[in-house]
């Protein structure tokens, strides 16, 4: 059958006149299927959605067209492919391609390409807050005054990777666990992070005679947070980072190439080997570990009300499926690790009117849902005025370029050609120095070297948006750039690297010197990136009131939270973060569980 599917398929994708003739006038993909296919190629036996996740349908949609691989191989385009994407766990063809009503490109949510996809209306996002969804009191008390739908030890809200690690830990300390994702697709913001995950005195550090230690890493987060952070989630972070970092590794992770990111005092962003993205490698061995332990996970689904007893004690969570609508889970615990808010503009630009209008380089999920979840029930909030701009978003493509390859030796400059600032500098000053050149943005500039240090460059390279000339005379001509003072500029840097001292910019480390191959150039700006407040949380990720009392049952961990980042996150702690609080919620959530 699948074979056969799958040959009809491709005569419709390849085909005759008829099926083209078909497809010019079906208006969706439902009425295009219809015209050679039964409704069961798609839907279950009875009909029915089979549930949130889509499970059976995507199923349905391999079983014809191949894996996401098979697809990217037959979809290429001389750059980006959307099928050729970044995102781990299954396939889901159902992101993107819906069947009885116009298709959405869930890549324009992020990034600006022509995709060009048949049957597709322009992107957006109609999405009820939670404050609304809470006045629809007729359909929620009904869900309510059902029995639950299912009764489990722990839920979690969220499948980054403070979900995940949160899941995979509360499985492991004996936990029956149900893991819920509001978007189509997991691995929230975690998926996109590329530099590194910092951790001190690893043993990977130790392999490469890296001499760091524990209280050098709290040092610098602290001064990258502007001491705003809480010490005790600090010391946290930073005691914890190495477990963490074993942690995942004896789950299967490749943590082995290390290097630095901006406002460390050294060495400590753990990556891939060759220096690929490690977000989305990361989350593809937790989600790998999930599925292994037979974690229950639904896309589609957002969670609505934190449930509690008469004590006020954590009794379960209101949620809403996409297609199932409302129901309720009873659980003893629930796990809060649903990112922040830098995809809801709105809300950013009244806690920081300077960045109204801002593009972000979030994920479409990352709006706040956390925040009024936990809010609701009671948690106190902290630092939600502090917000990150990310300074290196692609001007083409809508692509966040990763810290590490200023690490491995980039450089800035402006449109005259010129460097102005500190490559390696924290991100908040980095941002606020390329907003001041003129046209508010700037150019990375590498060379071979650097590219060859750093396969992440590859992918950039690859989706088009990096031009490169065999000479700075010629990349400035294509790019913009003063050509005369970009070449002066990095014969400057390159002597400064041989003097072994940057006494232009107090630049920390010099890795490499630019003279190596073909020159590079990506023109950059900031991008809403970060949310560093949240729900307050103590140093075993319980959920506080505005007391400072502790809500029984209810965990925060990741960005949804606040206090471990201070005033401004320093690059590579994030992954570190959502890893070291998510495995501590999971464990202290099943723990809990048991007592009561």
């Amino acid at each position: 059958m699948k074979n056969f599917k799958k040959a009809v398929c491709i005569a419709t994708l390849l085909g005759s006149a008829g099926f083209m003739s078909n497809a010019m006038a079906a208006d969706n993909l439902a009425e295009f299927h219809g015209e050679n296919q039964e409704c069961d190629s798609c839907h279950m036996p009875d009909g029915e959605l089979s549930n949130d996740s889509l499970t059976y349908e995507n199923e349905q949609c391999v079983a014809c067209h191949g894996t996401l691989a098979e697809v990217a191989e037959e979809t290429k385009h001389e750059h980006y492919n959307a099928h050729e994407s970044h995102f781990p766990g299954d396939v889901s063809c159902t992101s993107c391609h819906s069947a009885h009503e116009k298709s959405m490109v869930y890549c324009d949510s992020c990034h600006s390409f022509d995709f060009d996809m048949p049957y597709t209306k322009k992107w957006e996002r109609h999405e009820p807050s939670i404050d609304e969804l809470l006045k629809d009191q007729s359909d929620r008390q009904a869900a309510l005054a059902e029995a639950p739908r299912d009764t489990v030890d722990v839920v979690v809200v969220g499948s980054g990777g403070a979900g995940f690690s949160a899941a995979v830990s509360a499985h492991d300390h004996g936990a029956k666990v149900i893991l819920i994702e509001k978007e189509p697709v997991i691995g929230g913001n975690a998926k996109l992070a590329a530099g590194g995950m910092n951790a001190a005195w690893t043993d990977q550090q130790k392999a490469k005679g890296i001499k760091d230690s524990v209280e050098s890493m709290y040092k610098d987060t602290m001064k990258g947070g502007r001491d705003l952070n809480e010490p005790e989630l600090v010391e946290v972070l930073t005691s914890h980072s190495k477990g963490s970092v074993d942690w995942l590794t004896g789950m299967g992770a490749d943590l082995n190439d290390v290097g630095r990111m901006g406002g460390a005092s050294a060495n400590r962003s753990h990556r891939p080997t060759g220096g690929a993205g490690v977000g989305a490698h990361v989350i593809q061995v937790l989600y790998d570990n999930a599925v292994k332990r037979d974690v229950d996970m639904r896309m589609n689904t957002r969670g609505i009300e934190i449930l509690k007893d008469d004590k006020g004690n954590v009794k379960g969570l209101l949620v809403k499926g996409m297609y199932k609508g409302y129901y309720w889970i009873k659980a003893d615990a629930v796990i809060l690790a649903t990112g922040g808010f830098a995809k809801n503009n709105e809300r950013v630009s009244k806690l920081d009117p300077k960045l109204k209008g801002f593009i972000s380089t979030n994920q479409p999920g990352a709006t706040g849902d956390g925040i009024d979840v936990a809010s609701n029930a009671g948690a106190a909030m902290t630092d939600l005025q502090y917000i990150q701009a990310h300074p290196t978003l692609s001007v083409k493509g809508g692509v966040m370029v990763t810290e590490a390859v200023r690490g491995n030796g980039a450089i800035l400059v402006n449109r005259e050609g010129k460097r102005f600032v500190n490559e390696i500098t924290t991100r908040d000053k980095a941002s606020a120095a390329i907003l001041n050149q003129t046209g508010k943005s700037a150019f990375l500039i590498f060379d071979d070297s650097v590219r060859k240090s750093l396969s992440k460059i590859d992918k950039y390279i690859g989706l088009g948006v990096v031009p490169s000339a065999d000479s700075l005379v010629k990349l400035g001509d294509m790019t913009g750039i003063d050509g005369k003072n970009l070449t002066e500029a990095v014969a400057r840097y390159n002597s400064l690297l041989k003097s072994g001292k940057d006494t232009d910019f107090g630049r920390p480390n010099l890795p490499r010197a630019l003279n190596e191959g073909n020159y590079y150039a990506i023109e950059v700006t900031p991008g809403v990136h970060h949310t560093m407040g949240g729900v307050k949380i103590d140093s075993k990720a319980e959920i506080m009131d505005a007391k400072k009392q502790v809500i029984p049952g209810l965990y925060g961990a990741g960005e949804v939270t606040g206090g471990v980042h201070g005033a401004n996150r320093l690059g590579g702690n994030a992954i570190s973060d959502i890893v070291t609080f998510g495995r501590m919620a999971g464990e202290n959530a099943a723990a809990y569980s048991k007592k009561n």
